[in-house]
């Protein structure tokens, strides 16, 4: 019997409830002597982390640079190595998007290039999402159609839109169209089996159309694609652990995560203030919840240290709420990491505390260096969801 079907049989339905509260991005490497972690003033953070067991995880292993996708998928419970899911259908769902055997999902960024087919701005300099809305419409009144495959074009916050390829003989197997770094060319998607031919063929049309429709509109003046995906098939949360599990996030990519896992996704605004008043609304209602904070993640793509440090700082201060609601299980922790110093996702391991009733006080604080020498080690992230529903009292003995 494997892992998955053991925790099926050993979690049972009880009336404790589990906070997940995931910073994105939130795990770092020095940046002029301290990490962000290290360098913000987190009071609240640290008396917890004194009440709490501590650790560092990885999203897949050691040396490996996860994705959101695998990384959130890992700490819900689920092997990332085993459920492959590109992002295209995340950043779908997450819009609401209804999807069928015959969709391909891409994720996609509006993005910069010069004269010479160099992508100097990823992100468009992160366009605002009224823009991108515009530009979404205008795309899609022009490309409807490419050869026999209907073009279906969402947008989603900033610069990020979505595209649903709709047609017989789609297949997932292609290299990102999308150099992953600013001053490197253009790129297009290579079919990586003969199966996505046709994939490649419809989504560099694509690409090329959009280059010439949109070569008056700087800073948004071409698109990346990549994180394609069909729909997947994989288990709920309700039906492996039990739970009545509920998600909190302002971006679409981790509500369509949610969604994928059978989470209840709750109406908030666009503040980290309205996504802990969410969460204090709806305690009451659900066993389970999943509060996503986006900006660590995107101040650390953008290189920017103390605005980073400072999004640190103000989660920090809602930690009292939380508490004040008397969760069994309250988990602080991170994806990835996303260090200033890189610019993007890294293989740094994410720091890691669990509180409950049932824990061995570390008596430390919340750092990555405390997080080091926590007792709960270095450990892979698909193990979070067990010490949560441990720690929860939610799951039977295994064996005699």
């Amino acid at each position: 019997m494997d892992k998955e079907n053991i925790i099926k049989n050993l979690s049972i339905k009880t009336e404790t409830k589990i906070v997940l509260l995931v910073l994105d991005g939130l795990g770092d490497i020095p940046y002029n002597g301290k990490t962000a972690l290290e360098k913000a003033i987190t009071p609240n953070f640290d008396n917890l982390a004194k009440k709490s067991v501590l650790g560092l995880t990885n999203a897949i292993f050691s040396g490996i640079t996860p994705g959101s996708g695998p990384s959130h998928l890992a700490l819900f419970g689920y092997d990332p190595l085993k459920y492959e899911i590109g992002r295209g259908l995340l950043e779908a769902l997450g819009i609401n998007l209804e999807l069928t055997s015959f969709d391909l999902a891409c994720r996609a960024n509006f993005a910069t290039k010069d004269k010479n087919n160099i992508i100097t701005d990823r992100r468009a300099g992160r366009i605002s999402t009224e823009k991108n809305e515009k530009l979404c419409v205008f795309l899609q009144e022009k490309i409807k159609k490419i050869e026999d495959v209907e073009v279906i074009i969402k947008p989603g916050k900033e610069h990020r839109f979505v595209i649903v390829f709709r047609g017989k003989g789609l297949e997932q197997n292609l290299s990102d169209a999308d150099p992953q770094k600013e001053g490197h060319m253009q790129q297009f998607a290579e079919a990586l089996s003969k199966e996505s031919k046709k994939s490649a063929l419809i989504i560099n049309q694509f690409i090329s159309l959009v280059d010439e429709i949109l070569k008056n509109e700087y800073p948004a003046n071409t698109a990346l694609v990549r994180g394609y995906a069909k729909f997947p098939s994989i288990p709920s949360m309700p039906e492996l652990f039990k739970l009545t599990p509920a998600a909190i996030a302002t971006y679409p990519m981790y509500n369509g995560l949610a969604r994928l896992v059978g989470m209840q996704i709750l109406n908030t605004g666009e503040t980290i203030e309205s996504e802990f008043k969410t969460l204090a609304e709806n305690f009451s209602n659900f066993d389970f919840f999943y509060i996503h904070i986006k900006k660590t993640d995107s101040y650390g793509e953008d290189g920017n240290f103390e605005k980073k440090v400072a999004i640190i700082e103000e989660v920090d201060k809602y930690i009292p709420q939380v508490l004040a609601l008397k969760p069994d299980v309250l988990v602080v922790t991170s994806d990835h990491s996303t260090p200033a110093l890189l610019k993007g996702h890294s293989w740094h391991p994410n720091p890691f505390l669990l509180f409950s009733p049932y824990v061995q006080k570390d008596e430390k604080f919340f750092t990555e260096s405390e997080c080091a020498k926590g007792s709960l080690g270095r450990f892979p992230s698909k193990e979070t969801m067990t010490l949560m529903l441990a720690n929860a009292l939610k799951l039977k003995k295994f064996g005699a």
